[in-house]
């Protein structure tokens, strides 16, 4: 029997291979938004505000899970994860209120990344990905809401009668839970 010949075919459900680029870029944003919440999470702490730092600890596990959402799916469809560096964070802020204008500027910003990975899937007709993406679009209304609230909150703080409002804020802030999200949605 002669040697079988080799045929590149692509499996079945392969990715679009701009749609498979995006979606590793993703994983890298949504991984180093993470390290970001952490860097966060660890200064909070090192300046005496558990609850904020317990807030943004919290916050990083979800943007965790934020990039596996996106790596299974991208193995799901026959794409294949490529894990490239991580930018270095930021990693002191002058205040509170510093650091959640920092964290509604990259909200921001992670918005307009998932809105430009719809926009390629629309572009690239791929329907599949345009209803996964659906889930983030909405994600990312409740990321904004929550760091624009905390920041709306920060700002109503004046330094001189501050210190116990912080002090509660920063209470609140310690009693959030970390719930993994509902993977039924993909």
């Amino acid at each position: 029997m002669p040697p079988r010949k080799k045929v590149n075919v692509a499996p079945t459900g392969s990715m679009n291979p701009k749609i498979e680029k995006a979606l590793n870029e993703q994983i890298n944003a949504e991984l180093y938004s993470a390290y970001l919440y952490l860097s966060m999470s660890s200064w909070f702490d090192a300046t005496g505000l558990k609850g904020f730092s317990n807030w943004e600890r919290i916050q990083a596990m979800e943007e965790r899970d934020h990039a596996m959402k996106i790596l299974d799916y991208l193995l799901a469809r026959g794409g294949r994860a490529i894990m490239t560096q991580i930018d270095t964070p930021q990693s002191t802020w002058k205040d509170a209120k510093d650091a959640f204008e920092t964290q509604l500027s990259h909200e921001l910003k992670v918005t307009s990344l998932i809105h430009s990975l719809m926009d390629l899937s629309i572009a690239e007709k791929d329907h599949a990905t345009v209803n996964f993406l659906q889930w983030f679009v909405n994600e990312q209304v409740e990321e904004e809401e929550n760091a624009r609230t905390i920041l709306d909150q920060l700002k109503m703080i004046s330094v001189e009668k501050g210190v116990g409002l912080l002090y509660m804020l920063d209470k609140e802030l310690g009693t959030r839970t970390y719930t993994a999200p509902n993977t039924s949605d993909s």
